[in-house]
């Protein structure tokens, strides 16, 4: 996964200048996103509660996946934190609750301790950054595109930003995997034809489940 010179400097620049935007938003816009985020989630994505649900600790002024995490473990869906392992291997994820055991981990994020080792399903990835095809411009240690790559069969995968997150592209490597769905506050869009579209609830909850149909998820019980 390495990267021409030129493009990690542009990408750090404008990992950078993304997160700085994030961060300056105010509490209340902050706030009214994320709970539009959280409905399109609910309503679009039923899905998930019968899914192994990868979500990540908020980070740097994301969008806090675990209030969602919850009320799917309470509806019989099970949730994961990821935990990095070593530079340059995928991640791995261990079950998360509320109200179970954490420890530190990298950046100081807190993961599970001593809870079991799940394979997610789905991925509720908050992104830094997101390309018109569905491109996603991380923290740049690749560590979800080497976890997505390991995983068969294929994880749903969501992105989850903020509107002041998009980005023309990231200029997609080969090994950069492109996300099936993007929410933020304003809607749901589909990857369809390297593009992404737009689509209402009820269309989500149909692509959503045929696609996890296709995949052969959920997959078996660890």
């Amino acid at each position: 996964m390495t990267l021409s010179p030129e493009l990690a400097r542009w990408r750090k620049a404008e990992r950078a200048t993304l997160i700085a935007r994030r961060v300056a938003a105010s509490a209340a816009d902050h706030a009214r996103w994320s709970a539009a985020i959280n409905d399109l989630l609910e309503g679009g994505f039923p899905v998930l509660e019968r899914l192994t649900v990868g979500i990540c600790w908020p980070f740097q002024a994301e969008f806090d996946t675990r209030p969602l995490a919850a009320r799917l473990i309470a509806k019989g869906a099970r949730a994961a934190l990821p935990v990095v392992v070593a530079k340059a291997q995928p991640l791995e994820f261990h079950q998360w609750f509320p109200g179970c055991a954490m420890t530190a981990g990298v950046y100081d994020l807190p993961i599970p301790d001593g809870t079991p080792r799940l394979m997610p399903d789905a991925l509720l990835i908050p992104v830094v950054g997101i390309g018109r095809a569905g491109d996603r411009l991380g923290y740049g240690g690749g560590f979800f595109d080497r976890t997505i790559a390991s995983i068969a069969p294929k994880p749903l995968c969501i992105a989850l930003a903020f509107e002041l997150s998009r980005i023309d592209t990231s200029d997609p490597q080969s090994h950069d995997i492109p996300m099936d769905f993007v929410v933020t506050e304003t809607g749901i869009q589909v990857l369809r034809d390297g593009q992404l579209d737009r689509i209402d609830m009820l269309h989500c909850r149909n692509l959503a489940e045929d696609l996890v149909r296709s995949r052969g998820l959920p997959r078996s019980v660890d």
